[in-house]
């Protein structure tokens, strides 16, 4: 298996797909990568030689944030909006949608499942 940016990635996919599993790498930019590196997307990774392994791993790390530092970057921003108090923070801190998403329904994914709530009982007359 051969290890990009300490990542290992699979060995029997092809190259450009093997780079998306090294968070903060998509599609557009492992083609990108590649063009930049001048290897074929469609090879396997394990055909790789060393020579283009390091290739790839030096421009991932002169020109991408990945992997650890590119999720301690986004915990640090969303810890600076939380601590600044701003309406983007407090939807954070209460898990609510941030980007203006309706919440009367749907975003169940922020808000977990559902927790039912005891309605009033109607107290009977008699008459």
């Amino acid at each position: 298996m051969p290890r990009i940016s300490g990542i290992d990635i699979p060995a029997n996919k092809k190259v450009y797909v093997s780079l998306t599993y090294v968070y903060g790498i998509g599609d557009a930019v492992a083609m990108k990568i590649l063009k930049e590196a001048g290897i074929d997307p469609n090879t396997r990774a394990k055909n790789l030689t060393d020579e283009q392994v390091s290739k790839i791993n030096s421009i991932i790390d002169k020109q991408y944030t990945v992997e650890g530092t590119l999720k301690r970057s986004i915990s640090q921003n969303i810890q600076r909006l939380r601590d600044i108090q701003c309406y983007r923070g407090f939807r954070h801190k209460r898990g609510l949608p941030v980007r203006g998403q309706r919440t009367r329904s749907n975003a169940r994914t922020r808000k977990g499942p559902r927790k039912t709530v005891a309605g009033k009982k109607i107290a009977k007359t008699t008459t």
